[in-house]
């Protein structure tokens, strides 16, 4: 019997408050989401806080020097610990004072030897899992997952590759961008290039070559190819010295990051932050060395948002409003079995680890 054709996700996948319940208690606990870059924490004690799947977390560095992150929350009556960044010597409760070493191990509190039977090192904030990856923390709120190598095979050498001087960058410039749209719809529409030629001229037009361009699953990583068009118009100095100075590729990690790398190795990032389901937030990254100015890096953010990035947001939130509509119906997928720009394949297999995530 003839198989037909792979069809789209239905609505409700994207617009169903209770499917975005399920994906924050299930798929984004349990999956590798960034939580904050390294040069937040370059010293012993500098911590960061930020939010997974509705967690409060924060990382820390201890007189180790390893980075550890914990739930933001103390043992003792569930006050949050810290707000924001800084750096501190112990971590002090601002309830109780009930006070915690950088290894998440109760130091001190009033009056607790006061307590009967009371032992102190039965006393520990929660950890949770987490590995630096080219200077950026990632978690993942499963104990029990496996490591980041195992979920993006290859990726992590590849990027040190081409981004060989990675330890010495820091964020230059973050942009923010709220988008009306589910966030599945976003990543999507990151990830093909079915629409580009009609959508984003810059970009097609300027450096990767659309009849070159594909995205393949490397693990739980898609990876963007393409052969570049002439470089020779570009209107910055691309000869960084290092390989792959005159390409463009890109990694992007299932479910919420994405690094790029542009030609004379510039090193961008997209990250996602589900709101709700009608929401999400992506930050544009952009990163030089040592985080000082560099107008290249600044005019490359500039020309990005003003055109691939603001295309992109009338796109989707036009999709979202449709995937609303009781005239929807799901319509194939366009997946050539040779890949290629215009090809829907990476979508099929983002829907297919979407609909795992959500049905089992």
């Amino acid at each position: 019997m003839k198989q037909g054709p792979i069809r789209s996700l239905a609505a409700r996948y994207y617009t169903d408050p209770q499917v975005f319940q399920i994906e924050t208690a299930g798929l984004l606990a349990q999956t590798w989401q960034f939580g904050c870059h390294a040069s937040d924490l370059t010293n012993t004690g500098d911590y960061a806080t930020f939010e997974i799947a509705g967690e409060s977390l924060f990382a820390i560095r201890g007189r180790d020097a390893k980075i550890r992150v914990f739930y933001n929350v103390c043992q003792h009556r569930a006050h949050q610990l810290v707000k924001g960044t800084g750096t501190t010597r112990v971590v002090v409760c601002p309830y109780h004072a009930w006070t915690y070493e950088l290894t998440g191990e109760l130091r001190a509190g009033p009056n607790i030897k006061a307590v009967e039977g009371f032992d102190k090192s039965d006393v520990c904030l929660t950890e949770v899992r987490a590995e630096e990856f080219l200077g950026f923390v990632f978690v993942n709120l499963d104990p029990n997952t496996e490591p980041m190598e195992d979920w993006f095979p290859g990726a992590r050498a590849e990027l040190e590759e081409w981004v060989p001087n990675w330890a010495d960058l820091k964020p230059l410039d973050w942009v923010e961008i709220p988008e009306n749209c589910n966030w599945k719809v976003s990543v999507e529409n990151y990830s093909e290039c079915y629409h580009c030629s009609l959508n984003h001229p810059t970009f097609a037009n300027g450096v990767v070559k659309p009849e070159t361009y594909d995205i393949q699953p490397q693990g739980k990583c898609l990876r963007h190819t393409t052969e570049c068009q002439a470089l020779d118009q570009m209107t910055y100095d691309i000869n960084s010295g290092f390989a792959h100075s005159h390409e463009y590729s890109s990694w992007f990690l299932w479910p919420m990051f994405s690094f790029q790398v542009y030609p004379g190795n510039v090193l961008n990032t997209y990250h996602w932050r589900a709101m709700d389901a009608d929401h999400v937030v992506v930050w544009r990254g952009w990163y030089s060395v040592g985080g000082i100015d560099d107008e290249k890096v600044r005019k490359l953010a500039q020309q990005d948002r003003a055109t691939t990035v603001e295309e992109d947001i009338h796109l989707v939130e036009s999709v979202h409003r449709g995937l609303k509509s009781r005239g929807y119906v799901p319509g194939p997928l366009v997946v050539d079995p040779k890949g290629g720009v215009n090809s829907e394949h990476p979508v099929m297999h983002l829907q297919a680890w979407m609909r795992e995530a959500i049905d089992g």
